[in-house]
């Protein structure tokens, strides 16, 4: 059996539909044409429990009745299948849309900080980084040791980051309880919110896949959404406002927040990725 025909069978499996043909995305990532004339994606876990903890967070997402989420047409702990995004092009309006659902998905609130999705595993990932879910109550102290500091640990060890450069983050994250701006309840974020996993819908809507969901800081998703560039992304961010106002001092506590998914690129990609960091890590502590 060839690894298409492999593909197919899964497919048919999880969706109870014939499939027609199949086309290879990426190494981990297939499109099937089903019988019936949809499309899904099938995607191949890349990790131990990868797919089954985004299955568990594209379900939470969706839950909130929010921001557009692909639905998930089964998963068996080895391949996710869910419906394939018709795309379009972004524009003022979606973007403004984009921002109220994303404050209602936040909004949506989580159990606790690092609270993972219902039935979702601890153990999960963002990207091809492991990510660990432990509840918390408090964001300062819970963000600094499970977001960022395992990260920065892994990029010393591995010696993308020099000891001292790792100090200098370890300074930033002495500041966080100061840096953290008014205490707010653990928000359900996406939680790997770049440009790359919001798809501009046919329909006019933003969607997004491939979540590491978490109960986190509303203003992380935010963070991330403008570390890669986002299309019309004053329109998202005055779409969210119209929502749920952000607490003053927002855009000062952006590269607090960003320091979490810049660790992650430098453990992933390496030393590209540490004058940014390093960067924002300066920022934090006042230059």
């Amino acid at each position: 059996m060839s690894g298409g025909e492999r593909v197919a069978a899964v497919v048919e499996r999880l969706t109870g539909q014939s499939v027609e043909r199949v086309r290879a995305v990426s190494g981990a990532v297939t499109e099937a044409a089903l019988g019936d004339g949809r499309f899904v994606m099938a995607k191949r876990s890349e990790g131990p429990d990868a797919v089954l903890a985004e299955a568990a967070g594209l379900r939470w997402l969706a839950d909130a009745g929010t921001v557009r989420v692909p639905r998930v047409h089964g998963c068996d702990g080895q391949w996710l299948v869910t419906d394939r995004v018709a795309t379009g092009v972004p524009d003022a309006g979606a973007a403004v849309r984009f921002g109220r659902e994303l404050a209602g998905l936040h909004g949506a609130g989580a159990p606790a900080f690092g609270a993972p999705p219902p039935g979702g595993p601890r153990a999960a990932y963002i990207g091809l980084a492991p990510m660990r879910n432990s509840p918390a109550d408090t964001w300062p102290g819970w963000y600094a040791g499970e977001r960022v500091l395992p990260y920065l640990r892994d990029a010393v060890d591995q010696g993308t980051l020099t000891a001292g450069e790792g100090r200098e983050v370890e300074r930033a994250c002495a500041r966080v309880p100061e840096l953290a701006g008014p205490a707010e309840p653990p928000a359900r974020l996406h939680g790997d919110l770049w440009n790359g996993n919001v798809l501009w819908g046919a329909d006019g809507h933003a969607w997004v896949i491939d979540p590491a969901a978490h109960g986190g800081h509303r203003e992380t998703d935010l963070a991330m959404l403008r570390l890669f560039g986002c299309p019309y992304l004053d329109a998202v961010l005055d779409g969210y406002q119209q929502v749920a106002p952000l607490a003053d001092g927002w855009q000062e506590r952006v590269p607090l927040h960003q320091l979490f998914p810049l660790l992650v690129h430098v453990v992933l990609f390496g030393r590209a990725y540490a004058g940014r960091t390093l960067a924002a890590a300066r920022a934090c502590r006042g230059g």
